[in-house]
């Protein structure tokens, strides 16, 4: 039977945009920092935006799931940031979107799943002029043409993840910030789509008191003003330091989950992220995040160690700010060894909170999977009929996540084999 079909409009409602809560002054921090520096930690000489109306194209093999994510993001922009941008079937555009295998993908950047770059109209003019300063964001004195490539042959969740933190960056922010609790500019890949945090960012960038050229010091002028007037509340909002990431923890965090390291070499790299995360008190998600990297990195060869791992990092993210999703990511992993060991209340119990917030967070990825190990644990305290109805209901959202038949055949053999009963009687 196919599970699967055909399957591939984006399942959930527009949201309501809730509030952002935030200070201004942390605000303040964060926008500098987010457009004023690459991932590098290269320092960019000045700000840069596209002025004016932006036109948006699609180009390539257009997979079926990416002309309605566009058209639901471009609405967003327009709604929540107040950016003047359409979508045009003219030869050129502001920001060119092309879908390309991942192959391709791969075959320019190894480790990333999608990419953009400036002053280029396609791939190949791009790979001609790489490594130049045409290529170069720190050589940009203002934005008019950027190409985004995106995978077309990836599940219909990968490629709206890549379209909202390519698109994004395409705009304004170049950073990625591991300090960041809500937000797609973070390289833990927790939020796949642009949060109110990241929608408030492009808004104060495409502000009209802001411009291309702008320094550093320029934008810490005229701040206060714009972010008094976005974000009145943050005027009256506790400012909270938060110390920077280091390199040395980007490094080790990445080593320990990154693609393209060995086995071996990932407990090393996580228990060193844990370490400096302890000594430079970042008693917040990144804490939690250290705990949850090293439990996954040593789950097949310790599983006890790996959840207690698991349970520290989800004591952390009960006490952090926006930490939400970060617990629900590691609520499937706590849940997975409970059905493994039969106690299908306990797992029930950590599951509860959780669902919610992988919906309302848009990740039917991790929706589906903990749909998916509720029903393990409905079926573990003998309510079987009602784990079938969770186990179908969990379909819509794992179409979306998983995308092919096979990977959702994959990940329901996966889940079901967690289960005792299962296992004792096959």
């Amino acid at each position: 039977m196919e599970i699967i079909g055909s399957f591939t409009v984006n399942p959930f409602p527009v949201a309501a945009v809730e509030p952002l809560s935030i200070s201004n002054r942390q605000l303040t921090d964060d926008f500098i920092d987010l457009t004023m520096e690459l991932e590098t930690g290269t320092s960019l000489p000045v700000f840069t935006r596209f002025e004016g109306p932006i036109s948006v194209r699609l180009q390539g093999a257009v997979p079926a799931p990416l002309p309605s994510e566009l058209n639901r993001l471009l609405a967003r922009l327009r709604s929540e940031a107040n950016i003047d941008i359409y979508q045009t079937k003219a030869p050129t555009a502001n920001i060119n979107i092309h879908a390309i295998s991942r192959r391709q993908i791969r075959k320019t950047f190894p480790m990333a799943a999608c990419f953009v770059a400036p002053n280029v109209e396609n791939l190949a003019e791009f790979q001609k002029f790489r490594r130049t300063a045409k290529t170069s964001w720190s050589q940009q004195a203002v934005r008019t043409k950027v190409s985004i490539f995106l995978p077309s042959d990836a599940t219909p969740q990968e490629i709206r993840d890549c379209l909202h933190e390519e698109f994004a960056q395409s705009m304004a922010p170049l950073n990625d910030m591991y300090r960041l609790p809500n937000s797609v500019f973070n390289d833990d890949n927790v939020h796949t789509i642009l949060t109110n945090f990241d929608m408030m960012i492009l808004k104060i960038a495409y502000s009209p008191e802001l411009r291309s050229g702008m320094t550093r010091e320029d934008l810490r002028q005229r701040l206060p003003s714009i972010l008094s007037r976005l974000n009145p509340r943050g005027d009256t909002k506790r400012y909270s330091y938060v110390k920077p990431t280091s390199r040395e923890w980007n490094t080790a965090i990445t080593t320990a989950l990154g693609p393209g390291t060995p086995p071996q070499m990932r407990p090393r790299a996580a228990k060193r992220a844990l370490e400096i995360a302890q000594t430079e008190r970042y008693n917040d998600h990144r804490l939690g995040f250290s705990y949850f990297a090293l439990g996954r990195v040593i789950q097949h060869q310790d599983p006890s160690y790996a959840f207690e791992m698991f349970r520290i990092a989800n004591e952390v993210y009960a006490k952090s700010v926006n930490a939400e999703l970060y617990a629900a990511h590691t609520a499937a992993q706590i849940a997975a060894t409970q059905i493994a060991l039969g106690n299908g209340e306990d797992a029930l119990l950590t599951l509860a909170q959780h669902i919610d917030v992988a919906f309302d967070n848009e990740n039917a990825a991790l929706l589906s999977t903990l749909m998916l190990l509720r029903a393990e644990a409905l079926e573990l305290t003998g309510r079987a009929s009602e784990a079938q109805k969770v186990r179908l209901d969990s379909l819509t959202w794992a179409r979306y996540g998983f995308g092919s038949e096979s990977n959702l055949k994959s990940k329901l053999r996966e889940i079901n084999a967690l289960n005792p009963l299962k296992r004792n009687n096959g």
